[in-house]
């Protein structure tokens, strides 16, 4: 199978200290994939070297492929990317950071500015400058850029910062519409779990500079098992009930207030009633399922911020 994008054994080195060791990655064309990870676990390192922005240490990055290398100027052309803040000509209006992107892309398609505006729902802003734009006009705008070309591959860095709910749904169904009409291969990373949950086709988690996990989105959902989630105030003797007195053994005590319970053999009701017999607090008794938050934090062992 010839991949979209496909990275082997990818390794970048700052002053002595591997910040990305060893990522293997494949990217499908139309597939959207999510790329997690904690603070500081090399996501935006990993999409610099891609870019060809930052050269890698060690490995290899396929793109379309072709080897990527220092004269590779073609195929960079056929991606778009967002990698941290976009920049712009401050002074210029959004048609005029367009136009000269496409002119220093070698792109000539006044109408292909026109649709990218609107796509973003930018369009009708007249002469106003950039420098007056809100933080989420000017992430549009950067996705405005990225996606003016109709490129193979789109690698979009942290997409909906900045964006209000209203504007982050708006770039959801955009990129939907340009992985499923348009053939497009996304690369997303985001720390909004719950909207890579929404879109992404493939997820791949990356901790300390190693991707831990790929893994297909649909997998994910097939692990979504129904439990109960019990909030309490001492879940050492709510632990030892559920074993000793209610024979659940199917149960896992997340903290000191909070055990998650995975036996199917008892309604909520039910555990309700066989905890109250035996003087357990119940704070709160909740069906829950697992989602792709849940099973972010279990790889990364529970607890760092994610961006």
């Amino acid at each position: 199978m010839t991949y979209i994008l496909k990275t082997s054994h990818l390794t970048k080195t700052f002053q002595g200290k591997d910040v990305v060791q060893d990522v293997s990655m494949k990217l499908t064309q139309g597939e959207i994939y999510g790329f997690l990870g904690p603070n500081g676990a090399g996501k935006t390192t990993v999409m610099k070297m891609i870019t060809n922005l930052i050269k890698p240490t060690g490995g290899e990055i396929e793109l379309f492929g072709e080897k990527l290398s220092e004269d590779s100027f073609q195929v960079l052309k056929r991606i778009g990317s967002i990698i941290e803040y976009p920049f712009f000509y401050e002074r210029l209006t959004a048609q005029d950071n367009l136009d000269l992107h496409c002119e220093y892309m070698g792109f000539y398609d006044k109408k292909a500015v026109k649709d990218a505006l609107e796509l973003v729902n930018l369009q009708n802003l007249g002469k106003k400058p950039v420098k007056d734009f809100s933080l989420g006009m000017k992430q549009r705008l950067g996705i405005a850029r990225a996606v003016i070309t109709k490129p193979d591959l789109l690698i979009l860095d942290e997409p909906i910062n900045g964006l209000d709910p209203v504007g982050i749904k708006e770039m959801r169904d955009l990129f939907k519409m340009l992985s499923q009409q348009f053939g497009i291969t996304l690369l997303v990373s985001s720390h909004i779990l719950g909207e890579i949950e929404q879109i992404a086709d493939t997820i791949g988690v990356i901790r300390s500079g190693r991707l831990v996990e790929e893994v297909a989105m649909s997998s994910i959902r097939d692990m979504n098992t129904e439990y109960i989630e019990l909030t309490t105030s001492d879940s050492r003797k709510a632990a030892y009930v559920l074993e000793s007195k209610l024979n659940i053994l199917n149960y896992k005590v997340v903290n000191e207030q909070l055990i998650r319970i995975y036996s199917d053999g008892m309604s909520r009701g039910e555990l309700a009633k066989g905890l109250v017999n035996e003087n357990v607090d119940i704070e709160s008794l909740t069906i829950k399922k697992n989602s792709l938050e849940d099973y972010f934090m279990e790889l990364v062992q529970g607890g760092e911020g994610v961006a």
